[in-house]
């Protein structure tokens, strides 16, 4: 019973540093993320580089004596115990080259949508396999340790894509089923 507890007290804690850190726990902690995945570094930028960062609470998230909802994913995925962070969150217009490090343990992907007019980040239909639509994908970085299209970005590893984006606001997100609804989703500004 105490280490339940102790456990439960370690995941609130945990969940609140990360929260009240924001953006310092994103601007101290990459060195650190890219030394784990060193071997498949992104390469450098074709046009503007937007780093994107993804994390989760791993097995933190569930265990013996926490099983998953009966939803029918993994993980506990409505808490929002997940994040995604692109630093910048403008860029110029052109060639823009979106490298991701999955620093979570789970497996994650980000995809490049147009975001509507009149539409916020985060505010997409999710259907009943816990995704949203991928119409109008500009790109995909989900391949562990390579560019493009893959099954996703395996844990301590990276992934780019290099897109040409024109003038907009876009949404750049995971969306493997549940991560979404978790908060995984980011706006991205393009200018001229």
């Amino acid at each position: 019973m105490a280490v339940a507890a102790a456990a439960l007290v370690l995941g609130i804690v945990t969940t609140g540093l990360m929260a009240a850190s924001g953006g310092a726990f994103h601007r101290t902690a990459p060195a650190s993320w890219r030394a784990r995945s060193e071997p498949c570094a992104a390469p450098a930028a074709t046009g503007s580089a937007v780093d994107v960062t993804v994390w989760d609470m791993g097995r933190m998230m569930r265990g013996p004596n926490r099983p998953a909802p009966d939803d029918g994913l993994p993980g506990w995925h409505g808490m929002g115990m997940m994040r995604l962070v692109a630093r910048p969150a403008t860029v110029q217009a052109g060639q823009v080259t979106v490298r991701v490090v999955n620093a979570g343990a789970l497996t994650h992907e980000v995809i490049v949508l147009p975001l509507p007019a009149g539409r916020a980040a985060g505010e997409r239909a999710i259907g009943s396999d816990g995704r949203v639509s991928e119409a109008g994908s500009l790109g995909e970085a989900s391949r562990t340790c390579g560019s493009g299209a893959g099954e996703g970005v395996a844990s301590g590893a990276a992934s780019w894509t290099t897109v040409t984006l024109r003038p907009g606001r876009y949404e750049l997100l995971c969306n493997v089923p549940g991560h979404y609804a978790a908060g995984m989703y980011a706006e991205l500004d393009v200018r001229r």
